[in-house]
């Protein structure tokens, strides 16, 4: 088990004194989990992530009811705490958590192969053998979309909770990633097999989106061995080597500016 979360600002700058990392990354031997915060609305999106990755429980939760009735369990000391650190800045700051609150995503992943998400972090099953992958996404078309939040604050909605069981045998790699990195993952296993996936690497192409300069620097790769690239990015043995493999990816063109994040059952 391990897990890496990387700041984007170390990817365009050779030294940040305090970068802003707003994903929250855990592994244990329970389960592995990400939460991306959102800092584009609301405010302490950093520390509503960490808070959701930290409070998850043991016990996989299979269904909107058992999800909800958990963050309904949770949030409210981290309201009253951070409606505390806003109260004492005042002003604009503490308006802007009373009308927006905090958001992150969540995806997580059981030993026993329960998953759920919320939002467009990502869990994966790869099946080194039949070369198979498993993921809790829809399409990678699906990741231009604004991705469905949870707040603070608010209710959250069902419409947004997804969850399943991943079919694992012994050999499978099950692991999760916060949004770029999910991307980065599926387009190659899809630009890997583009007969089967042609419809999908269309779409977004057409979209003519940031994500479509992805596809399509993927598409004309000479090695797109996804079980090779995979591997690569998921054996790297420490942090340092994380930031290294990450900044080769975007001067490549083949991954978003954003922060990175990514754990291994």
């Amino acid at each position: 088990m391990k897990a890496y979360t990387l700041s984007k600002e170390f990817i365009e700058s050779k030294w940040v004194r305090n970068p802003i990392n707003e994903d929250a990354v855990k592994a244990t031997l329970e389960w592995i989990a990400v939460s991306d915060g959102a800092g584009g609305g609301g405010i302490f999106a950093d520390k509503w992530s960490n808070y959701l990755v930290e409070h998850l429980p043991n016990e996989p939760m299979t269904n909107f009811e058992a999800f909800d009735k958990w963050i309904e369990s949770i949030w409210e000391p981290f309201y009253n705490e951070c409606e505390a650190r806003a109260q004492k800045k005042g002003g604009m700051l503490l308006n802007k958590f009373y009308d927006e609150g905090s958001f992150a995503t969540l995806v997580a992943v059981w030993k026993d192969g329960h998953w759920m998400s919320y939002g467009d972090s990502v869990a994966f099953c790869y099946d080194r053998e039949n070369d198979r992958l498993q993921h809790s996404f829809g399409r990678l078309v699906d990741f231009n979309n604004p991705p469905y939040l949870i707040n603070c604050k608010d209710p959250i909605d069902e419409n947004g909770f997804k969850s399943g069981k991943f079919e694992i045998k012994s050999d499978n790699i099950i692991f999760v990633a916060s949004d770029a990195l999910a991307h980065y993952i599926l387009m190659m296993y899809e630009a890997s097999h583009k007969d089967r996936y042609s419809k999908e690497l269309l779409e977004v192409t057409d979209a003519q989106t940031k994500n479509s300069n992805f596809v399509r620097t993927a598409m004309v790769l000479k090695h797109k061995d996804f079980e090779q690239r995979l591997t690569k990015l998921l054996e790297l043995k420490h942090k340092g080597l994380f930031k290294v493999h990450l900044r080769k990816l975007y001067s490549d063109g083949l991954i978003g500016l954003d922060d990175y994040s990514l754990a291994i059952l």
